[in-house]
């Protein structure tokens, strides 16, 4: 299973069991031990590659203890802080981590709370734990920026050097995109001024810079639009083909026109759509080439196939409607469909849709 679905997969359970999680010993076993065994790689079962409850005495505190400290020819790499799922992570939270960073030969620490983590390391100064973390992963939002530096912290690819590398620059981006998200809900006077100042030659008095707010938010707004607007564009200019009805021979030359199915104008590939599709592939792409795996648009339906074959439909998204819908197949290629209210749900169908394409293989 590559990387990203590992993720996605962590992801699907979090959404169905989150919500029963009362504890913080539970969110570890649920979430947080899966995360290290199956997501990074390492051993939870070995004491040697990962020692749970690892104890840290420093001074006069004596037995205090890390959560997870994940080893390497015995010397300690990571270690790793669980809190509750659902409870918000702070520096109050690493004050452990922050106290026993640097009496280990750890380079990187980890604060979680088996849906979030926060990775931190020493760029500020020298074996001292930063108290702003060079990455963090939501496994309910991934990033995709951040997956490929993720996958250096796994055991197969473990390179802490790169990992350091790359720390400062991850982390002032991060930074950097949410000072952007912010201003673009609520920005504040001096960036609102930037623009005000670039477009409007007379002088920016408190009446002039308040009708620039909200031209300024409403600006940026119509901008992050066009700009999904114009990717879902070339998604579908892409992905949908024209359709030969007729072959009419001309009568004065021997040549071929085609004429487009008059019903496909008709046709609109939404982005819930395509964001659908791209889950069932993530989730089938475990058991079959994911290139075998296809989307074809209808009025009625959005279509997922194998092999780009109408016999050998993987599902069907009904999401035309305020009700959406899941067309589930059965091996007679019967369809059933199931109610969902997002299209996260469609993970809860993750064994089902593999199954599906184990029929047709």
């Amino acid at each position: 299973m590559e990387f990203f679905e590992k993720l996605t997969s962590l992801a699907a359970k979090i959404r169905l069991q989150g919500p029963a999680i009362q504890t913080e010993e539970a969110t570890k076993n649920a979430f947080v031990m899966p995360f290290i065994n199956t997501v990074l790689g390492y051993d939870v079962f070995d004491p040697q590659e990962v020692t749970p409850e690892f104890v840290c005495d420093i001074g006069t505190k004596k037995g205090e203890k890390i959560d997870y400290a994940i080893m390497k020819d015995g010397e300690v790499q990571i270690l790793i802080e669980c809190k509750k799922i659902g409870e918000p992570l702070n520096l109050n939270h690493a004050s452990q981590l922050f106290r026993y960073f640097h009496v280990t030969s750890a380079r990187i620490s980890i604060l979680t709370n088996g849906q979030v983590y926060k990775f931190f390391t020493d760029l500020d100064a020298p074996n001292k734990m930063d108290e702003k973390p060079f990455l963090e992963l939501d496994l309910l939002d991934i990033d995709e920026y951040s997956v490929p530096e993720l996958t250096k912290l796994t055991k197969s690819a473990f390179d802490v050097d790169s990992i350091i590398n790359a720390a400062g620059e991850l982390k002032y981006v991060s930074q950097i995109k949410k000072v952007i998200a912010s201003q673009l809900t609520k920005p504040e006077d001096d960036f609102v001024k930037v623009f005000a100042s670039r477009v409007y030659e007379g002088v920016i008095t408190q009446k002039i810079r308040e009708q620039f707010y909200e031209l300024t938010r409403k600006a940026l707004s119509q901008f992050l639009n066009d700009q999904i607007n114009d990717r879902l564009k070339s998604a579908m200019s892409g992905a949908i083909q024209p359709t030969i009805t007729s072959l009419p021979v001309s009568a004065s030359a021997n040549t071929v026109t085609t004429e487009r199915d008059e019903s496909e104008e008709k046709v609109l590939t939404t982005l819930e759509e395509l964001e659908g599709y791209h889950i069932v592939r993530a989730v089938v792409r475990s058991v079959v080439d994911a290139k075998r795996i296809v989307q074809r648009d209808t009025q009625s339906y959005f279509g997922i196939l194998l092999d780009d074959n109408n016999r050998k439909p993987i599902c069907r998204l009904h999401f035309n409607r305020s009700q959406k819908y899941i067309g589930i197949f059965d091996e007679e290629k019967n369809e059933t469909r199931h109610a969902i209210s997002s299209i996260d749900e469609i993970y809860e169908y993750s064994d089902h849709l593999k199954k599906t394409v184990g029929y047709y293989d």
